[in-house]
């Protein structure tokens, strides 16, 4: 397929990224109705979701290596920033039936991807994806600027046979994070200044209460403060290794 893309939006973040080393992909499956989701993490925020015999990619973004991984069957982008919308990964992913969806501000430089708005849902393959906000309240690079503008990015909550993941995107502990129902496994973002830092990740975490939460966006955070935060919820958490050995800087 081929998808025209205009580049100026995120040339400058994606070109600070560096090639990096396969990362060993720990894969988690987990057990729905509808039979075995199968997730990897790539790297950062770079995500494959597998199911159905479907491959999803949440935001693959360089420094990830791509490369033995299957083609796309749908794309999914949070936002317009290097780390998470990447014209060249999303290239060297797409074939002729690659959807791609996401919000507006992502529209105007994938021009190929359907626009899901906060709050829209949409069915695709049986799987069911809602569109969760995703911003700052308070951090930024400037006296009343925030790093990510309430309505320009989108979270996601992915329902397939009967179990919920969410994937929160990059956005501090706000008020539709805390809301969310019947989450089973839940993805979530830590690192300063860009987002939030773990004690408060926990914290947002500790009011939804999903069955497992998975730190992953993290570069530079302690994980320790986001499990100790969560000792004695009885929310799982599963460490992964999203950042095989590399000097690359990712937001």
């Amino acid at each position: 397929m081929r998808i025209p893309l205009t580049l100026a939006a995120c040339g400058a973040l994606a070109a600070a990224f560096l090639a990096v080393a396969q990362p060993s992909r720990p894969i988690q499956t987990f057990d729905t109705s509808a039979g075995p989701l199968k997730i990897t993490p790539i790297y950062h925020a770079s995500v494959l979701i597998q199911a159905a015999g479907k491959a999803i990619y949440l935001d693959p973004a360089k420094p990830a290596d791509l490369s033995g991984l299957p083609k796309a069957d749908l794309i999914l982008i949070t936002d317009i920033h290097g780390d998470h919308m990447d014209p060249a990964s999303i290239a060297a992913l797409a074939k002729p039936s690659t959807e791609i969806m996401a919000p507006p501000a992502v529209a105007k430089t994938v021009t190929a991807a359907a626009t899901l708005s906060n709050g829209e849902t949409k069915n695709w393959n049986g799987i069911t994806i809602e569109a969760i906000p995703m911003y700052n309240i308070q951090r930024g690079p400037a006296p009343g600027k925030l790093f990510h503008d309430k309505g320009r990015g989108n979270g996601y909550v992915l329902t397939y046979g009967g179990k919920r993941f969410y994937f929160s995107g990059d956005t501090e502990n706000i008020p539709e994070m805390r809301a969310l129902k019947n989450i089973d496994v839940a993805f979530v973002c830590m690192n300063l200044p860009y987002t939030m830092p773990p004690d408060e990740a926990a914290a947002a975490v500790k009011a939804f209460r999903p069955k497992v939460a998975i730190p992953y966006h993290y570069r530079g955070s302690d994980l320790a403060v986001f499990r100790k935060g969560l000792a004695g919820t009885g929310v799982e958490v599963r460490e992964l290794d999203w950042y095989p050995t590399s000097s690359a800087p990712a937001k």
